[in-house]
């Protein structure tokens, strides 16, 4: 199944929080590469660093275009848009990474591919000196997913969580105090009593797999336990009792019917649409929930006294003892092994990544800055009034499984796991870690 399985390569070795180590190890799957794209430079000779992107609203071709002019000439950063969705970004980018393709320099990557590529030798290894600048600042989880046994293998460029959204009219008529932390079976009964919708992605999509991990890591478990295990020797946590948990939370949405009518399809645009409705009660999405009510507000499609009504809190805890562990996503700024510029990459890194930057970034595209210290910038707060929550929510959050095999475990998940109404606890869990080794052992296709 592996790519390759790389030499060690020079570049920072870091130590990892002794929680999140389990997430390192494993293999990588590949597919053949396509046509490959050229490389270049200006006609004027200055070196041209392609930055291949995750479609946004334009913000980082903006970054690019900034960080160009204040080389002073020593790069010239072009973007290249990726597809929408992030396997297919994946997709693209090992089909031509596998052909050792020279054209692609820097990547836009999305957090849970980080182990897949570095494992795979598609990474370069940051240097010892760009990594005291790039990681300056940076929220811990975001470190640790740019990380790859012990080596920085990429730059935390914004980091993503879940929060809790609620309508405080029906928070304060269901007698719940969000000051306080609040559990899955609190929102649920408040959903029930008072005829709302607790809105959770419910959909056959990595969505599914954010919330399952997140449900498990709040019960203080893990999908995968031993993830620097061989393929054959892998132990999964579908079936210990924090997995139970989870899909014990899961099929409860269903069975009270409070995940609204269109459960097993909803995604996170689904429940914004849901959350400014008048059955709006509780939802767990992304802070870009906020920006979107802000502007249907301004386009006259959403009443003031909606988004008046909107409260936030630290994501939903499973039981009322243990802290909830949020979703965490983000993208992580990574340089290609087969890039002849590496060096001029690095450079560019540094300064796509600074805090001005990122702050620019989250408040014309609306995703987190991955350095802490943005949280505390006066027009950030003034944009942003959660993001203090934003902050903490960060500290707290989950990775998603760190394994070069992800795509083969989340797309395991989401067969077996869908529709929530059909989990079980003790069956479903069980049958995704059996669906999963056959997977991993090649007895079995997705």
């Amino acid at each position: 199944m592996p790519v390759s399985d790389t030499e060690p390569r020079r570049g920072r070795r870091l130590p990892t929080r002794r929680r999140l180590r389990r997430y390192a190890g494993l293999g990588v799957l590949a597919l053949a590469a396509p046509v490959l794209a050229a490389c270049g430079s200006t006609e004027e000779g200055t070196p041209t660093l392609n930055w291949y992107i995750n479609p946004d609203s334009g913000g980082q071709a903006t970054i690019a275009e900034r960080c160009s002019q204040e080389s002073g000439g020593r790069y010239q950063l072009e973007t290249f848009l990726l597809p929408r969705d992030s396997p297919s970004q994946r997709e693209q980018l090992v089909r031509r990474l596998a052909a050792n393709d020279e054209s692609i320099d820097i990547m836009s990557l999305d957090t849970p591919y980080v182990p897949e590529f570095a494992q795979a030798g598609f990474l370069a290894p940051v240097p010892e000196d760009s990594a005291q600048v790039l990681l300056e600042d940076a929220v811990d989880p975001m470190v640790v997913n740019s990380t790859w046994r012990d080596e920085l293998v990429g730059a935390p460029f914004w980091a993503n969580t879940q929060l809790l959204w609620y309508r405080k009219s029906v928070a304060e008529a269901a007698g719940l105090d969000m000051t306080q932390p609040v559990t899955w079976q609190q929102l649920i009964d408040a959903a029930q009593q008072q005829d709302k919708i607790l809105s959770v992605q419910g959909i056959r999509s990595e969505s599914m797999t954010v919330w399952l991990n997140a449900l498990v890591e709040s019960a203080g478990g893990s999908i995968i336990e031993n993830p620097e295990a061989s393929p054959e020797d892998i132990e999964l946590g579908l079936d210990d009792p924090p997995a139970q948990a989870a899909a014990e939370v899961m099929s409860s949405i269903a069975e009270a019917g409070v995940g609204g009518p269109v459960l097993s399809t909803a995604n996170e645009d689904t429940n914004a649409s849901e959350f400014e409705s008048d059955q709006a009660g509780f939802m767990v999405n992304w802070p870009f929930v906020w920006a979107r009510a802000q502007g249907k507000v301004e386009a006259g499609t959403l009443e003031q006294s909606a988004l008046d009504d909107i409260g936030w809190a630290l994501y939903p805890r499973v039981d009322e003892n243990e802290p909830s562990a949020p979703p965490l996503g983000g993208i992580v700024l990574t340089v290609s092994q087969f890039s002849q510029n590496q060096d001029l990459a690095f450079e560019a890194l540094e300064c796509i990544t600074s805090e001005d930057n990122q702050v620019e970034y989250m408040l014309t595209n609306g995703n987190p800055a991955a350095r802490a210290g943005a949280y505390d910038r006066p027009e950030v707060l003034e944009q942003l009034p959660m993001a203090p929550v934003i902050r903490d929510s960060l500290d707290a959050a989950a990775p998603r499984p760190l394994t070069p095999y992800y795509s083969e475990v989340s797309g395991s998940i989401q067969r077996e796991y869908h529709p929530p109404a059909a989990v079980q606890s003790g069956v479903t869990g069980p049958a995704t870690a059996e669906l999963i080794q056959a997977v991993l052992a090649k007895e079995e296709l997705l």
